[in-house]
C-alpha cells in the first residue's frame, strides 16, 4: 500500500490519480487530519504491512525509523515536483517493488536519493 502524508497537497494527489497511482492519505483515507505527531503514523505503519509512507516532513529521515515493514519516503524540492518525484522513484529500479523498499528512510530530491536501511550501518546515495 502507498500512503500520503497529509501533507501532500490536494493537486500533487489528484496528480498521481491521473497516473493511476493508487494510494490512501493521512486525514482522508487513514487516520484523522490532526495525526501530524510523528508517533501516531509510525504506530499506524506498525500495524500494517508493507506500506510506502510518503510525506514531506524531514523529521521522518532517521536511521532509527527504519523497519522492516515499511518504507519511509521523505519529499524535498518543490511542492509543484512532488507527484512526479513519487512517481520518479516508484519507477527507479533500486525502489521499484514493495520487497525493495522494505526496510529503508529514503530522501529524494531532484538531483539524487539518498537512504538509510536496516542491514547498513552508512547512508546509501545514487542519482537519478
Amino acid at each position: 500500500m502507498i500512503l500520503l502524508d497529509h501533507n501532500i497537497t490536494e493537486d500533487q494527489s489528484a496528480q498521481l490519480r491521473r497516473w493511476h497511482i493508487h494510494f490512501r492519505q493521512v486525514g482522508y483515507e487513514v487516520g484523522r487530519p490532526e495525526w501530524e505527531d510523528q508517533q501516531e503514523i509510525l504506530r499506524h505503519l506498525h500495524q500494517v504491512k508493507q506500506t510506502t509512507f510518503f510525506t514531506r516532513d524531514l523529521g521522518f529521515f532517521r536511521r532509527r525509523f527504519c523497519h522492516p515493514n515499511y518504507c519511509l519516503v521523505v519529499v524535498t524540492g518543490p511542492v509543484l515536483n512532488t507527484a512526479s518525484s513519487i512517481r520518479r522513484l516508484l519507477r527507479h529500479p533500486e525502489f521499484k517493488t514493495k520487497a525493495r523498499r522494505r526496510g529503508k528512510v529514503v530522501k529524494i530530491s531532484s538531483a539524487k536519493i539518498a537512504w538509510w536501511e536496516i542491514s547498513r550501518d552508512r547512508q546509501q546515495h545514487t542519482t537519478w
